[in-house]
């Protein structure tokens, strides 16, 4: 199949989700956080997505950032690290100036020349997907960056994934969507895209029956399956 579409998501696929923590805690003049990064990236990622999830269950909406900052505090406080402002406030500015996966820039770049449009949907705001695509240097190798506040839900609600017809003109079968989200995948190749399941941690397929149409560890084997 020749693609003309190839969506990324961001956080997770594109950025390193456990950046900040880990910048965080190289800083840090306490043990507690040098000891408790990654507990406090794995539960600061759980609690984001967890809330997304219960806004769309809900029916009600805070942008990605409000989200975020949410998550972080409930991670902050479950670790006992809540009271440190400067800390808090050091994650949300490195949050914003995410830190790509080391494939990331190349694998752009040899996509950059194949007759295809690079783009990111993401639950992230614009002006967090735009500081993040700014700080990683991969701004100038995106045709689009698409957030979800255009729709005003999270994703997996197929709102979200209409919004590539919508911005690209082109049908759901041109699009190549990938995502290192398991729940991501499922919602994408529900809604009828062709699917690459970026699987960075070694994780199972979930248990449903959207599954991806593919499977890499990392970016650098979509060169290969689109050649």
């Amino acid at each position: 199949m020749q693609y003309k579409s190839i969506v990324f998501d961001a956080y997770g696929t594109l950025f390193d989700i456990t950046a900040a923590a880990r910048k965080s805690a190289l800083a840090a003049s306490t043990l507690l956080i040098k000891n408790d990064w990654m507990d406090l990236a794995e539960i600061w990622r759980k609690k984001q997505i967890e809330y997304t999830w219960l806004q769309n269950i809900l029916n009600s909406h805070s942008d990605f950032s409000d989200v975020t900052s949410k998550a972080l505090d409930f991670a902050l406080e479950e670790l006992a690290l809540d009271q440190q402002p400067k800390l808090r406030a050091t994650l949300l500015d490195l949050y914003w100036t995410s830190e790509a996966y080391p494939e990331v820039c190349q694998t752009l770049e040899k996509l950059n020349v194949l007759d295809v449009k690079l783009s990111i949907l993401s639950n992230g705001t614009s002006d967090m997907l735009l500081s993040a695509c700014a700080s990683t240097g991969i701004d100038q190798l995106l045709d689009f960056v698409v957030s979800v506040e255009e729709v005003g839900v999270f994703k997996p609600d197929r709102r979200v994934y209409e919004l590539v017809n919508a911005k690209m003109g082109y049908q759901t079968r041109e699009t190549l969507f990938v995502s290192s989200n398991g729940w991501d995948i499922v919602g994408a190749t529900k809604f009828g895209f062709s699917t690459v399941w970026i699987n960075r941690n070694k994780k199972p397929v979930e248990r449903l029956p959207w599954r991806p149409n593919n499977e890499f560890p990392n970016l650098e084997h979509l060169i290969d399956l689109l050649n």
